[in-house]
Order: C-alpha cells, then sequence, then structure tokens
C-alpha cells in the first residue's frame, strides 16, 4: 500500500441527471461530494461510474484502490456480472469495500453477503439518531455517543443480512423504528463495512459526523498486509508416515 490511502468512489450517477431534486443536493454527483471530503482528508482519490467503460472499475483502477466505496439506488440490475465478479475477487484478496445507503441492493453487496438484504423503509423526512454501540471501534474514534440528522429516510428492521462480525451502529427515527446501520464484516482477506445514512435528496454527506464516520472507515477497511497462506494440493504430510 502506498504512503496515501487509495479510495475509488463508485456512484452509478443516474439520479444525478434525471431529478432536479437531486441535482439541487448535490450539483456535482454524490460521487464527487463524498470524494471531496475524502481528499481534503488527506487520501488519494478517484470516482468511477455506471455508464464509463467496464462502470469505471478496470483492472488497471482496482489495482490501485485500497478501498472501493458503493452508491446506488435505481440501476443495480444494470451493474455486468462480470464486473461484479471482478470486485468480489478483489475484495477477498484484501480490497476494502464500504456500501452506503441504498447499496445494501447493490449486486456486490448481496454477493459479499449470501442473502436478500432487505428491509423495511419509510421516506417521510423523519429525524435520525444514529447511536454507537461499539464503543472503541476504529470506526466510532470521535464519533461520541450518538449524533442526529434532522431529515432522512428510514430504513429499518428486519434487515436481512448475515449477523454481523461487529455492529457499531444502530438508528433510531422519530416514527419509532431501529435499524442496524453500522455493520462490519470480514469476507477473504477484505474487510466490508455498510452504512445507512445517505439518502440522495438530504445533504447527509455534508454532515460532519457522516463524515467522519467514513473517512474511520477508510482507515479500517484499507487493505492490510495480507499473510501468508497456501492453497491446493499439498504433495508432502507434514508428519512422516
Amino acid at each position: 500500500m502506498t504512503d496515501k490511502l487509495r479510495v475509488t468512489v463508485w456512484n452509478e450517477n443516474r439520479h444525478e441527471k434525471t431529478d432536479a431534486d437531486v441535482q439541487a443536493v448535490y450539483p456535482e454527483g454524490i460521487h464527487n461530494a463524498i470524494a471531496g471530503f475524502l481528499k481534503r482528508a488527506g487520501f488519494s482519490v478517484q470516482t468511477a461510474t455506471l455508464d464509463e467503460p467496464e462502470h469505471g472499475l478496470t483492472e488497471a483502477v482496482l489495482d490501485q484502490t485500497d478501498v472501493l466505496i458503493w452508491w446506488g439506488h435505481m440501476a443495480h440490475g444494470e451493474v455486468d456480472d462480470a464486473i461484479v465478479d471482478r470486485v468480489q475477487n478483489y475484495i477477498l484478496n484484501g480490497m476494502g469495500l464500504i456500501a452506503l445507503h441504498s447499496a445494501h441492493f447493490s449486486k456486490i453487496f448481496k454477493r459479499m453477503m449470501g442473502t436478500t438484504c432487505n428491509l423495511r423503509w419509510r421516506q417521510i423526512g423523519e429525524k435520525e439518531r444514529i447511536w454507537t454501540v461499539a464503543v472503541g471501534h476504529p470506526i466510532t474514534k470521535g464519533v461520541g455517543q450518538f449524533f442526529e440528522l434532522p431529515h432522512a429516510e428510514m430504513y429499518g428492521e428486519f434487515f436481512d443480512i448475515p449477523e454481523p462480525d461487529v455492529l457499531v451502529f444502530i438508528s433510531w427515527f422519530a416514527g419509532g423504528d431501529v435499524f442496524r446501520s453500522g455493520c462490519c464484516w470480514q469476507r477473504g482477506f477484505g474487510r466490508v463495512f455498510y452504512f445507512a445514512p445517505g439518502h440522495e435528496t438530504y445533504p447527509i454527506y455534508e454532515d460532519e459526523n457522516v463524515q467522519h464516520v467514513i473517512i474511520n472507515a477508510c482507515h479500517w477497511a484499507a487493505v492490510h498486509e495480507r499473510p501468508a497462506s497456501q492453497f491446493g494440493h499439498v504433495p508432502e504430510p507434514l508428519e512422516r508416515l
């Protein structure tokens, strides 16, 4: 890994082209909004979008990626399965994945989870309170006991995911629902973090606490030194037979 942590921010970039409400909040696209605060945090950042050749996720790009951030919503099915295979292979070999908000339904997140990743939702702009439950975890460093978003899309239980290795955050919504909104898993040699806040018509990625969590998550999920491992046929037994 280079001295600067290398992050690729992927966004389908469709709402921003067609929806005036989204354009008003993220005129340069959600990917550039996220890339902006990551660059200010000192990371080396590149972006990729759905309509680029190979969805912008060529082997050359992934070779220069320590952490891949994924945001998608309306075009999950348009992601080519061959690219999903490629990204999965990079994750299993050590690249980090951070899936944001509606990326719970992305092909790559469902592939890594092995479940439907379905949930309950409601869009009326209610308050969300995000509680830290994994005190001392690297992703929670500097976050505090909780923080609030004044307007958010409700995601609620049951959330059809495998039991997280670490449950980092739980959200409570003003309508009464709760949700496992920050979850960590190890997959092969790679680390996966799901973080729920981030609806496209609210300026959630401008919130300092949300930015702080994503920055921490990049450090946590980054490629770590891969331990030596041996696979395949072993012709000689360790002990004399």
